[in-house]
């Protein structure tokens, strides 16, 4: 009997695969919704369809390797925003059409004749075709960052690098023709304005001089050259290549750092291979990408140095510069205390020497940017003209004795080639954080003792991050009460006695500042000569129906871990001693710094908003249990000595389960920074924090405070923060919004865009805002911010 099954069966099985990899008949769909939401091409070497980014349920319309582990991308379709889930892509007579969930439009192709079927190649060229097989539209014709083998690119075709490694969109790469020859140039992102070339193919190399320049081919025997009209081929400056298709797989990437790179993959490979590198253009492009506009291959305040075939990207100072983007080693760096002359205009020359000093960086230049050269200094010369000129970012000094001046940001950082010491970079670096305001100062020159304590942290440098082990170490009480509850041993915060913590802070003398149902002070533990701070929050005591909500709410939040989130160090649960020991953050609050003076530069300013967008994100989204802040506002944000915010005060917060996307509770946060949905007596959802993050966000762009009462007469529209900021967006006063502040109007783009976000992050109905994933898209220019909605005049009532 089973020789018949088999029998019957087989027609069908054979008919499967070919229906797998058949041409795509019209009104064929693919939606992100699909379990499989792609087609194959008959090898199934390359698919066509939706990749999702990242896990961000936003997806990408691509063409990809399929076979191999990596799924390596090789073409998608340009959108202005990654696709959100719902999508679906439709081939009709007219040709394929990408519409949102809503329907709309997002990407089309517009073929001059109608469509009879569409297909994917066996040699990842995905194509749209007529009835008599002609093909109407193909994405070989339309390329993004790479070429595959029998491909080519002619007088028309570009190629773009992406934006990052896992950005997709346009980056700051174009190669192109210009006219009849080959060329590699850096933009003026995110503008198509090219900046000098860096690579062009030489026309000597062809047979006939006069032989111009027609197409770009990837031979499929693997050659990549130049053809002319004449027939003959201008090679590339690299070996002569000996490639065999059908052992490996081949593609040529314009990569996000500006290399044209050949690589190779053996075919039927396993997962412990990668793509290696054949060749590439130019040799080195950290010596031959040099302009006197933009940034070079690395960021700005970085240098590049080729390693391992790769540009490898350093800032230019590791103690006092950081990544602009931690996710982006080639996005810039930024000093980690503010420069300039406008921070500490009135500090004289020995008043300069406590605050800043000179870090040397043997063999480095940034050859761009210089203001003035000073001619027969010596280093010591060099360094002190730097240190007093406000102006100055950086010096080089050289064995001829000259002192070469440089303002921030650096450009083009570079190696010089030589290891001698020839040349020698200097490196301003702020070692002390921001001045303390005059308003805290009396005339007699005595700090106020309020604030006595806060300047006295300001300026220690507090390294402890290591000796924060040993401290708890040592410090650790020879008998342990034990908590009763199994969840926070999980946790691994230590516990404190109370009679230690009231050693520690002096029987509570202190005050550092006031949260919500507590109140904080500091604290010193010994450890041998050295003295370290925390910060001690005694709680008020709890009602009884509070207690178990309240340890369930610091177990979790002890298993949290984040740059930027203040790191909870233990607790005391003894009687009704309730008490948590936090990290000591040594430049205050935000609240401290944005409405004080003088007011803090525009790149810190953001930096603050993007750090504390992530620290959001965390709570909401990656944490094992989801939490609700329920008091984001600039009092509960804190600076560390590196001046990096941290989200403080988890008193209000609410846990979510790990499924649990809303919450009924009672009223909590602060009035000015509540979101409209507590008024109402419905189930909260994060968009609670988005609400509150939307208003800081504004403060932060403004250095004000979201109400102020006493406005002067004729000012009182500008009282309500999130009122005024909507106006001024409107008729494009956004000058008036931030009192003309030089720093953030020379960044109009980026200014305009934070305030979008923060209207979007303020609406009224929940539903509307964005979640803090989104908010990050969009901060990092991931996803474009579209034009946003008024709010509703219920914000100034909160």
């Amino acid at each position: 009997m089973a020789i018949p099954n088999i029998i019957f069966f087989l027609p069908l099985l054979l008919l499967l695969p070919h229906q797998a990899f058949a041409n795509v008949t019209l009104s064929s769909t693919l939606s992100t919704n699909d379990q499989n939401p792609l087609w194959l091409s008959p090898s199934q070497d390359f698919a066509f369809g939706f990749r999702e980014i990242n896990n961000t349920n936003l997806f990408l319309l691509a063409i990809w390797f399929y076979k191999i582990s990596e799924q390596t991308i090789i073409w998608n379709a340009y959108t202005s925003n990654p696709i959100p889930a719902g999508s679906q892509v439709k081939l009709t007579a007219q040709g394929l059409t990408l519409t949102n969930p809503q329907g709309d439009a997002l990407w089309n192709t517009s073929p001059l004749e109608d469509v009879s079927y569409a297909a994917m190649l066996d040699t990842g060229n995905f194509v749209l075709a007529s009835a008599n097989s002609s093909y109407l539209w193909q994405s070989f014709n339309n390329p993004t960052d790479t070429l595959l083998p029998s491909q080519t690119l002619d007088l028309k075709g570009k190629l773009y690098s992406r934006f990052t490694h896992n950005n997709y969109t346009k980056g700051r790469f174009k190669l192109y023709f210009d006219n009849t020859t080959l060329r590699l140039s850096m933009l003026g992102w995110p503008t198509e304005s090219l900046y000098a070339n860096y690579f062009s193919t030489d026309a000597s190399s062809a047979a006939n001089y006069s032989d111009l320049a027609s197409r770009l081919v990837f031979e499929e025997k693997g050659d990549i050259y130049v053809a002319t009209e004449g027939g003959g081929r201008i090679e590339f400056r690299w070996k002569k290549l000996v490639l065999d298709v059908t052992r490996y797989y081949y593609r040529a990437t314009l990569e996000y750092y500006g290399v044209f790179t050949i690589y190779s993959l053996p075919r039927g490979s396993n997962d412990n291979q990668v793509w290696s590198i054949v060749s590439y253009v130019p040799e080195n492009i950290c010596k031959d990408l040099l302009s006197d506009l933009g940034s070079g291959c690395c960021g700005y305040n970085s240098y590049c140095s080729w390693e391992n075939d790769r540009p490898i990207c350093r800032c230019a100072n590791e103690e006092g510069y950081s990544l602009v983007d931690p996710d982006n080693p080639f996005g810039g760096c930024q000093p980690n205390l503010p420069l300039g002359c406008e921070v500490d205009e009135a500090l004289s020359q020995e008043k300069l020497e406590e605050v800043y000093e000179m870090k040397e960086a043997r063999n480095v230049n940034w050859p761009e940017g210089d203001y003035e050269r000073l001619d027969g200094y010596n280093l010591s010369d060099c360094e002190k003209s730097c240190l007093y000129d406000c102006n100055c970012g950086a010096a080089i000094f050289n064995s001829a004795n000259q002192c070469w001046k440089k303002r921030l940001p650096l450009s083009n950082g570079r190696p010089t080639g030589t290891d001698d010491g020839t040349t020698t970079a200097l490196i301003k670096l702020r070692i002390s954080p921001l001045s303390v305001p005059d308003s805290v100062v009396e005339k007699d020159g005595v700090v106020e003792p309020a604030l006595l304590g806060s300047l006295i942290a300001s300026l220690v440098v507090n390294t402890l991050l290591a000796a924060a082990v040993l401290l708890v170490l040592l410090l650790r009480p020879k008998k342990i009460v034990k908590v009763s509850v199994p969840s926070l041993v999980e946790t691994n915060l230590h516990s404190f006695t109370y009679q230690a913590l009231k050693e520690a802070t002096m029987d509570f003398s202190e005050e550092l500042g006031r949260g919500s149902f507590g109140i904080v002070y500091r604290g010193t533990f010994k450890t041998g000569s050295n003295n370290n701070d925390v910060a001690v929050k005694r709680l008020d005591r709890l009602a009884p129906e509070r207690e178990k909500e309240f340890r369930t709410e610091l177990s979790s939040i002890g298993k949290t871990c984040h740059k930027n989130l203040v790191r909870l160090i233990g607790f005391c649960d003894e009687g009704v001693h309730r008490v948590l020991v936090y990290e000591c953050m040594n430049n205050g609050t935000l609240a401290h710094i944005l409405f004080g003076q003088p007011k803090p530069n525009w790149n810190l300013r953001v930096r603050f908003a993007l750090g504390i967008a992530r620290g959001l994100l965390y709570l909401h989204e990656e944490c094992d249990n989801p939490i609700i802040h329920c008091d984001i506002k600039p009092q509960n944000i804190l600076i560390d000595q590196h001046f990096i915010p941290k989200i403080s005060d988890f008193g209000l917060a609410k846990l979510l389960l790990g499924d649990q996307s809303k919450t009924k509770t009672m009223i909590r946060g602060t009035r000015g920074y509540v979101a409209p949905e507590w008024f109402k007596n419905v189930p909260v959802t994060a968009k609670v924090d988005v609400y509150s993050f939307g208003v800081m966000l504004l403060e932060i762009i403004c250095c004000r405070r979201s109400v102020v009462m006493d406005m002067d007469s004729g000012e009182e529209e500008k009282a309500i923060l999130t009122d005024w900021a909507y106006d001024c967006y409107l008729e494009r006063r956004l000058d008036v919004l931030v009192e003309n502040d030089k720093e953030a109007m020379e960044d109009e783009g980026r200014l305009k865009k934070l305030v979008m976000i923060a209207m979007w992050c303020i609406q009224e109905n929940h539903e509307i805002r964005p979640t803090m994933k989104t908010v990050m898209q969009m901060l990092e220019g991931v996803v474009d911010v579209p034009n946003p909605p008024s709010p509703s005049s219920f914000t100034s009532c909160a």
